[in-house]
């Protein structure tokens, strides 16, 4: 930056910033490197502005031109006639800061530099990147970007982007807005979305977020009465709490938030210290706050926004179940199935409905599935709008499904039955599964603007995102209140930094209130021999050591020894083997089910407890819910009904029922305690937690943890 530049930049701190509504709706756009050719960025940017019909003032930049399309261009910003609200800049990384520096002074509220060759290439791009850091922190110009597509604004016909997909008649608007971390995804969804007929208010490209971010953007699209539905395409987070925050604020605004999240594999911690650190990946956490404050996660874009668009047609709450109507009885078959592999919900039609349905269909089809071509009438009598209009209007439906395979009078048909669902308030898929001979059923369904799609896997897919919806928006929101005779969170100033030893960890549980199974912690074979003899045999032993991690793997625990000479034995082998600071002697505890009661710090959204299935098979069988913590005893059941493991714990085939109010003790105690430690914390956890019959309790057998108290204590 010049010290011209500097000077005028430092000068003008005190410039209020430019807001976001403003942002998105300008009076004046800039665009540097302004050009007649649409061979070239800045020449795309110009033509679709002016294709498009923006109505505020064009300002091109181009120190060669005198004109660009039909419009006055500048050498510099500095000599425009008054300071544009937005400039866009599609010029090279190497004079790009200059350019930025030179729009701060000038006046320009804010940046939208698609330029790329930032943090995301090497040493020298981030150096660049720094750079704009601090000209958006002096100058309080406000920048979208870098290495961004821009944005796309239908109603304020603004298409600040230089995206082929954008050399179209028209933007089509909407009530949904789009959020993408992705440039070229943003585009292509949507270019999609104009194909299945789907409008946006807002489409926002934001790059490398050097300043402006997801969270400033959904934030303000909460607030927009305007924008009834949010799609967001996340990569990583600036700031987990505050876009938690943000979806909560959506939820209270009834606004669906459907997201699409890289990342699905991630291992989170490489190197884990415990089962609780590798099962509560970064997704893992990412999916269950999302899953806390009803936002619905999607596998793929074109699904997250067809779904937003039936929510916010159809906006009543939704309880019931899914009807499916097909011309054939293998797509009924079909669709059976997979709606019932997908824990959706079969509805069970009133018997008034059935009645109606036995009038036109035989007696096996007038029931949900209805096949079509289960008919009574003869052929020619038209009967698929009514027997559409029946079912899916049915008060126990909430969601029809039809699957239309090829049939006579084909596009006919397939038009009445779009005509039925379009006079439902509830949301009806329509699948035509056939190539070219559904083409003009297409064209019918298209006639009378009524979305289908191409497959039932695609329905199913959608169907699948808006009942989940429903599901998250229907449950209660809980507040979690601290129990009763909790420890003063001040007292945990004290502890150490680094891996806890057994002991210190069931000290931590033991003063939240947790049960433990009684113990002697001895230094040698000799007297773990002696212990076992006065807790009374069989007993558990295991070995003491800050560097063994899972202990059954290294052979480290021995169960149910019967005699002092089986103890001293197991013991001295061990010693012999490992590097054990000492023994822990433990009497057999007993139970019906081991669980896994775990915590930790995810570095974006704060503490998450889990709860599983426990023992040796729990990173193989996976089956574990997580929740941010606290959490409050409402939630931890709904975690434990969650499980795949939950019959298990209610008394399947026989087996008595457990104690399943303990276990939610348990996980609602570990998250206080998890809490309380705040930033502090790494991870904890107790597997197994031993689980008896009702009534009788559950007990914590081993317990480890590892705290970092580099950290600010944060009671």
């Amino acid at each position: 930056m010049t010290q011209a530049l500097h000077a005028a930049a430092v000068a003008d701190r005190a410039r209020p910033r430019i807001a976001l509504d403003r942002i998105l709706h300008p009076r004046s756009v800039a665009v540097f490197g302004a050009s007649d050719s649409k061979d070239k960025f800045g020449g795309r940017i110009m033509s679709f502005l002016v294709q498009h019909g923006f109505a505020g003032e064009i300002v091109p930049i181009n120190p060669r031109r005198a004109e660009v399309l039909g419009r006055r261009a500048y050498a510099t910003i500095a000599e425009a006639p008054a300071p544009p609200d937005v400039a866009i800049l599609a010029v090279p990384g190497a004079s790009l800061v200059q350019s930025v520096a030179a729009a701060a002074a000038a006046g320009v509220g804010c940046c939208v530099i698609i330029s790329t060759g930032f943090a995301e290439a090497g040493a020298d791009g981030a150096a660049r990147q720094a750079a704009l850091v601090e000209i958006a922190r002096s100058t309080g110009m406000r920048l979208v970007g870098p290495n961004c597509m821009g944005l796309i604004v239908p109603h304020h016909h603004l298409a600040l982007c230089s995206s082929v997909v954008l050399d179209t008649d028209h933007l089509r608007d909407g009530a949904i807005s789009l959020v993408s971390q992705s440039g070229a995804l943003m585009v292509s969804i949507f270019d999609r979305a104009a194909a299945d007929g789907i409008g946006f208010r807002h489409c926002v490209s934001l790059g490398n977020q050097v300043d402006l971010e997801i969270c400033d953007f959904v934030e303000h699209l909460v607030a927009e009465p305007e924008t009834e539905a949010i799609c967001v395409y996340v990569e990583g987070l600036l700031d987990g709490m505050r876009f938690r925050r943000a979806l909560a604020g959506a939820r209270r605004a009834g606004k669906p938030v459907l997201i699409v999240k890289t990342g699905r594999t991630e291992a989170g911690v490489k190197s884990a210290r415990s089962h609780t650190a590798s099962l509560a990946g970064a997704f893992d956490v990412f999916e269950a706050v999302c899953r806390e404050e009803g936002a619905v996660l999607a596998h793929q874009p074109e699904d997250m926004v067809r779904a937003a668009q039936f929510l916010i047609r159809h906006t009543r709450p939704r309880r019931g179940g899914v009807a499916i109507l097909s011309s054939s009885g293998g797509g009924c078959g079909i669709a059976s199935d997979r709606v019932s592999e997908l824990g959706l919900p079969l509805a069970r039609l009133a018997p008034a409905t059935r009645d109606k349905l036995g009038e036109i269909l035989l007696p096996p089809q007038a029931d949900n599935p209805i096949d079509l071509g289960g008919r009574k009438a003869p052929e020619e009598i038209e009967i698929a709008g009514d027997a559409a209009r029946i079912i899916f209007g049915d008060d126990g439906v909430d969601y029809g499904l039809a699957i239309l395979t090829s049939m006579p009078f084909f596009a006919r048909r397939t038009r009445l039955i779009g005509e039925a669902a379009q006079a439902l308030d509830k949301p009806v898929m329509i699948a035509l599964t056939p190539g070219r001979a559904a083409d003009g059923p297409r064209r019918a369904l298209a006639e009378i603007g009524q979305f289908h799609f191409d497959g039932i896997e695609e329905a199913l897919r959608a169907l699948a995102l808006i009942v989940e919806h429903d599901r998250l928006r229907a449950a209660p929101t809980t507040t979690a209140a601290r129990p009763t005779a909790l420890p003063d969170p001040g007292r945990l100033r004290d502890l150490g930094k680094g891996p806890l030893t057994e002991r210190q960890a069931k000290q931590l549980l033991e003063a939240y209130g947790l049960k433990l199974v009684p113990e002697h912690m001895v230094s040698t074979a000799a007297e773990a021999g002696k212990a076992a003899a006065v807790l009374g045999l069989p007993v558990a032993l295991k070995a003491v050591s800050r560097s063994l991690v899972h202990k059954t793997d290294a052979g480290a625990v021995r169960l149910d020894l019967r005699s002092a000479d089986e103890v001293v034995a197991a013991a001295s082998e061990m010693a012999g083997r490992l590097a054990v600071e000492g023994f822990v002697v433990q009497p057999m505890a007993r139970g019906e089910a081991e669980v896994i009661v775990g915590a930790r710090r995810d570095p974006h959204f704060g503490a998450v407890v889990l709860v599983g299935l426990g023992g040796i098979a729990v990173e193989i069988l996976k089956d574990v819910a997580l929740a941010p913590a606290p959490v409050a005893p409402e939630r931890a059941r709904v975690m434990l009904d969650a499980l795949r493991a939950a019959p298990l714990l209610h008394g399947a085939r026989g087996r008595p029922a457990l104690d399943v109010a303990a276990v939610v003790d348990a996980v609602v105690r570990v998250s206080w305690l998890a809490a309380d430690l705040g930033p502090r914390l790494v991870e904890l956890e107790i597997n197994p937690l031993i689980v008896r019959r009702a009534g009788e309790g559950a007990v914590a057998v081993d317990a480890r943890g590892t705290l970092d108290a580099d950290k600010e204590f944060a009671s």
